[in-house]
């Protein structure tokens, strides 16, 4: 699948929660692989990477910062953006929170599908989960991930609430986020309200753009705190334990708007992800460090050496009759079988090693382990079949190894393993000088590495 952009500009404008500012928002198509970055129009175009490492607070809202410029109340934007595929675009904005809106990310999901999206020619960097990874905080949170081939959540939430018991919600396709998900909105409990007036917040809060339930019973003077803080001639308690007679949209519209949340501060990874994640307790900041988390793991996993894909059943590019008429090896010396990529800077050959092969005989008795010096040698082959494939008539040249550095042996090689062998150059070729990186596995797992230089001579 292709990554995507918006297909043209479009604009919001709104009060943010917390501070109350009015801010104007621009969502810019973007080129591929950009990414979604927050721009401050109002500090110099300062820009903010919508990544979790950028992440800075998470206080009843995700809050991004890159040097002195902070974005707060990202979440429902970024939700909205991932469920729809958006993976680039230039987020202006002339202040430091993104607007509430209704409390919920429905309008931004309208706004989006209104503008229409752009496929772009670069594929998506999906990051396919292969086992299960888990987060735990120290307060009964947990976020779990599981291997699927999509991009399913769900949510359950218990705060162990006579007015808001426990709930449940589920999302198992990205596409039915509009409907089931988008116009969730969020919610607090009026026990929260005073300390959050008090510490400056919701500046920007309005009984129409969030859920407040009511499950004690209220201190003196509160109805007209109230009242002054969302500028209403009256606030009640409905039978629902709701202010203000607000309609619910959902019977678990709590649990839904808490999945959007997880949708929202997940898409800080940075890149799509195929996953089952099932969040127990969640909140902003399991979110962020769940997401962290994955994305260390991630990049300690990329940052492996990865075994190239081999397929028994593909054709190769050269088969053993080409490569001994490349290279002068012959049996029982000759150590690949089969080469798979032959490109100008790459070669992947591959090794079946079974037990008749001679050096067995003395390499141990009765414990056969492939010599490390000849796994060497068959690394060395596919080296010179890369060398000699940059020449126009290979049969009148050789390559001769002239060094060899920073040989490692991960594991045994036994009969019966099949070794993939991955060369790379380490710099172009230069004056015949052959200069490669070449790694052995066999399945995933590396067993041999090393640095070897050759010349090619006629």
């Amino acid at each position: 699948m292709m990554q995507k952009t918006l297909s043209t500009t479009v604009s919001f404008d709104g009060n943010a929660l917390h501070t109350g500012e009015s801010v104007r928002v621009n969502l810019v198509p973007s080129d591929a692989n950009t990414g979604i970055t927050f721009v401050r129009t109002d500090l110099d175009n300062a820009e903010i990477p919508a990544l979790v490492r950028y992440v800075n607070r998470t206080n009843r809202q995700t809050i991004l910062q890159n040097g002195e410029a902070t974005v707060g109340t990202v979440e429902h934007l970024m939700a909205s953006l991932y469920a729809l595929g958006i993976d680039n675009l230039r987020i202006e904005l002339n202040g430091s929170e993104i607007p509430i809106l209704d409390g919920s990310a429905a309008p931004l999901v309208d706004l989006i599908i209104e503008a229409g999206t752009k496929e772009q020619l670069i594929e998506k960097n999906y990051y396919t989960l292969e086992e299960p990874f888990v987060y735990k905080d120290d307060d009964g949170s947990e976020i779990m991930a599981l291997p699927s081939e999509d991009f399913e959540v769900s949510a359950l939430i218990d705060y162990g609430s006579s007015v808001l018991g426990p709930q449940h919600a589920q999302l198992t396709k990205m596409t039915d986020f509009r409907k089931e998900i988008a116009s969730a909105r969020t919610f607090s409990f009026l026990r929260e309200l005073e300390p959050l007036l008090d510490q400056g917040l919701i500046k920007g809060g309005d009984l129409n753009n969030a859920i407040v339930y009511v499950d004690q019973e209220m201190a003196p003077g509160t109805l007209e705190k109230l009242k002054k803080a969302f500028g209403k001639d009256n606030v009640d308690v409905t039978q629902f334990g709701t202010l203000n007679n607000i309609n619910l949209r959902f019977s678990n519209e709590a649990a839904r708007h808490k999945l959007l949340d997880v949708v929202g501060d997940i898409a800080l990874l940075g890149r799509p992800l195929k996953a089952r994640i099932i969040a127990t307790k969640p909140g902003h900041g399991v979110n962020a460090e769940f997401t962290k988390a994955l994305a260390a793991k991630i990049k300690k996993q990329e940052n492996k050496p990865q075994a190239p894909k081999y397929d028994p059943n593909a054709v190769p590019v050269k088969n053993v009759e080409d490569i001994m008429g490349l290279i002068p090896h012959r049996s029982p010396f000759l150590l690949v079988d089969k080469i798979m990529t032959l490109t100008a800077d790459r070669v992947v050959g591959v090794k079946a090693v079974t037990m008749n092969e001679p050096f067995f005989v003395g390499h141990f008795p009765g414990a056969p382990v492939m010599p490390g010096v000849l796994q060497i040698e068959a690394m060395a082959q596919c080296g010179g079949i890369l060398a000699l494939s940059s020449v126009p008539d290979p049969e009148n040249y050789l390559t001769y190894f002239i060094k060899l550095d920073n040989a490692k042996f991960k594991q045994k090689v036994v009969p019966g393993d099949t070794l993939i062998f991955d060369l790379k150059l380490i710099s172009p070729i230069r004056r015949g000088i052959v200069h490669m990186l070449g790694r052995a596995f066999v399945g995933n797992t590396l067993v041999c590495e090393a640095e070897l230089m050759a010349q090619i001579t006629k």
